[in-house]
């Protein structure tokens, strides 16, 4: 049925377009309705017959009331029925075609070998045959002004009866049939022509609005997000206000990975529908991609913007049942407002990203509205980004190292490498300034692989039972040929994998992902060590330490030396000493850097201390000194004893 009425409705509109032909350049009837009149007038002037000049006066009146009719009837005009267009130009074009004819044949008849029977017959022939073509549009009214034309000469041939007009008889009727086949093909074409183009640009339209649709939430996707933009940008006055939000699911990953994508995709059709409940009606919601939506409308003020972050929050974070699972998600939203941070969509567009950057980097599940000092951020960001990319070519970067000292006998174990930037320009940059700037361009793969190779050459030359310990970021370890990166630079240096311990933290853990397990699992089967920094500050799961092979934890500096230190923390220390000694593994307490805290982590069990109590970090030939200091304090020892 929905067929059916899906081609009636193409029909429609082809009859439409069809019968519009017949309307199309109004100043050819005109031309035909000027040339009829002339040459009827001539014939009724030289036959001065009364029937005759009564039929030229009407054929004239209804030649010149269907051009004035073809410019005042607009087939663009919806209220005028197609049917209505049909009628009005068949009782024009009939009458007309009739009453040429007819006075050909009245001519012919009762005044033949007059000298106006060959300018009259000629006259009517070529219009039967021309206007047949012109209005192939309708079949009916195309061969009926053929046969209403040329039906009263052939008439009249047969009446007069003699060999030359029986002749032009036979003449007329192969000839009509022909054109009006000609007539009924031309007509054929055209509407399969038009029928055609109705279906390709319905087509069209539908290719186009499932390009600009996101085929899981049936929301705008990027490429509809932006042209319905700029239609709303075009819509808007210049005192209205535009919020843009862009929404980053949290941890929506998890979604995928636990409970399957088909989950997943469940879940965006809910929040998409949550989005569009919470949002004004004119609001355009767009799945930007993956689990990013991008929602645009009007505000009245910031305040007002700020309401509705809050509302879409609290509809976000509602607890959903899919499948029998009950699902707690949140969103990290930033926000930019035209005209006040952007004047056009990309730059919205621009600002609401960087401002949802900013919601994510400060701890997800809030909103962040777009502020001037973000963009300079950027720019400073994309700046040391640039630098230390050719810092790294340059060789600007030094390796410097601290000492990680055994609390019993207080000799160096380890050595932890820590990287220097001494910028010819602007001076030593801190590490906090550009390790971050490094893991969001992705250079942290580049530079973590030189600090690795480079500490590893300088370990190489130290006494053999002195480590070297080296912090690994996550994104690090996460690119693929991680492990080879290491194992390749301890071959260069020739330093065997056991005297390595790489460092890594419990934020590594958070996506708890196959490539961080082949990772270590890797690594520790040739021999490098692992140890677990910054322990305290994250969730400290006892399960990682049970998962992986982990010979030491650093207990963090906030827990030995922090504003916060107590009876608690020192609690804590004991605990993961105690801990540490049943598993066989050091513990080292960062921080230290007086020797009422080397003494009260050492009572606590700790076996290890790093901190400005013992050493700086020092660059590879003073960290050597040391090394060669101790080895002589030792001889001399020997030596008295």
């Amino acid at each position: 049925m929905g067929r059916k009425t899906e081609r009636d409705a193409i029909s429609d509109r082809v009859r439409r377009l069809l019968v519009r032909t017949l309307y199309t350049q109004p100043s050819n009837l005109a031309i035909g309705a000027i040339m009829g009149a002339v040459c009827t007038s001539v014939t009724a002037w030289v036959t001065q017959s009364t029937v005759i000049t009564i039929c030229v006066v009407l054929m004239t009146l209804i030649g010149f009331a269907r051009v004035l009719m073809g410019h005042m009837l607009s087939p663009d005009n919806e209220r005028t029925t197609t049917r209505k267009l049909e009628l009005l130009y068949e009782a024009g074009a009939f009458s007309y075609a009739f009453l040429y004819g007819l006075i050909a044949a009245l001519v012919m008849i009762y005044y033949p070998g007059s000298s106006a029977e060959l300018l009259i017959v000629a006259c009517a022939l070529s219009y039967g045959i021309a206007v047949a073509a012109r209005n192939a549009g309708s079949r009916l009214i195309a061969q009926g002004q053929l046969v209403l034309a040329l039906g009263p000469i052939f008439t009249a041939c047969l009446i007069v009866g003699t060999i030359p007009t029986l002749t032009l008889a036979v003449s007329i009727l192969l000839g009509g049939s022909a054109t009006a086949s000609i007539a009924k093909n031309l007509h054929r074409v055209l509407r399969a022509s038009i029928a055609s183009a109705e279906t390709s640009e319905r087509l069209a339209r539908k290719m186009e609005i499932q390009a600009h649709t996101d085929v899981v939430t049936k929301l705008a996707n990027r490429a509809g997000l932006n042209h319905q933009m700029v239609e709303k940008l075009m819509a808007i006055s210049q005192d209205q206000m535009l919020a843009m939000y862009w929404l980053d699911i949290d941890r929506f990953k998890e979604v995928n990975d636990l409970l399957g994508h088909q989950t997943g995709d469940k879940v965006l059709v809910e929040l998409a529908q949550r989005l569009k409940e919470a949002m004004p009606q004119n609001a355009l919601v767009a799945r930007f991609g993956g689990d990013e939506f991008t929602v645009v409308t009007e505000v009245g003020s910031r305040r007002h913007a700020e309401m509705l972050a809050s509302e879409v929050h609290a509809e976000l974070m509602r607890p959903m049942r899919i499948d029998g699972d009950r699902l707690e998600v949140g969103a990290s939203i930033g926000v930019a407002l035209l005209p006040d941070d952007g004047v056009d969509s990309d730059e919205l567009m621009q600002k609401a990203d960087l401002a949802l950057y900013h919601a994510k980097v400060n701890g997800r599940k809030q909103t962040q509205f777009y502020d001037a000092s973000m963009s300079r951020d950027l720019a400073r960001k994309r700046e040391i980004e640039a630098e230390l990319r050719a810092a790294i070519l340059k060789d600007e970067l030094s390796i410097f190292f601290q000492p990680i000292v055994d609390l019993k006998t207080g000799r160096i174990r380890t050595f932890e490498a820590l990287v220097r930037w001494f910028h010819p320009e602007k001076g030593e940059l801190r590490p906090d300034e550009f390790i971050p700037v490094a893991e969001d361009s992705g250079l942290i793969v580049t530079l973590g692989n030189w600090i690795t190779a480079q500490a590893a050459k300088a370990a190489a030359q130290w006494p053999e039972e002195v480590t070297l310990a080296v912090n690994l970021s996550p994104l690090q370890i996460k690119a693929p040929g991680a492990s080879l990166g290491v194992l390749n630079a301890l071959r260069e240096a020739q330093l065997p994998p056991e005297r390595l311990e790489l460092e890594v933290t419990e934020s590594l853990f958070l996506d708890d992902s196959e490539a961080t397990e082949l990772f270590i699992n890797e690594l520790a089967a040739k021999g490098v060590r692992f140890a677990m920094d910054d322990f305290g500050t994250g969730y400290s799961s006892l399960g990682y330490i049970n998962k992986y092979p982990f010979s030491k934890i650093k207990v963090d500096r906030s827990f030995v030396s922090g504003p916060d230190v107590s009876k608690k923390t020192e609690a804590i220390i004991r605990a993961v000493a105690e801990m540490g000694a049943q598993l066989d593994m050091d513990i080292v307490a960062e921080g230290l850097e007086k020797i009422e805290q080397v003494k009260a982590v050492r009572e606590a069990g700790c076996t290890l201390g790093q901190g400005y109590y013992f050493s700086r970090a020092v660059p590879d030939y003073l960290a050597a000194m040391l090394l060669a200091q101790e080895r002589e304090s030792e001889d001399g020892l020997r030596k008295v004893g």
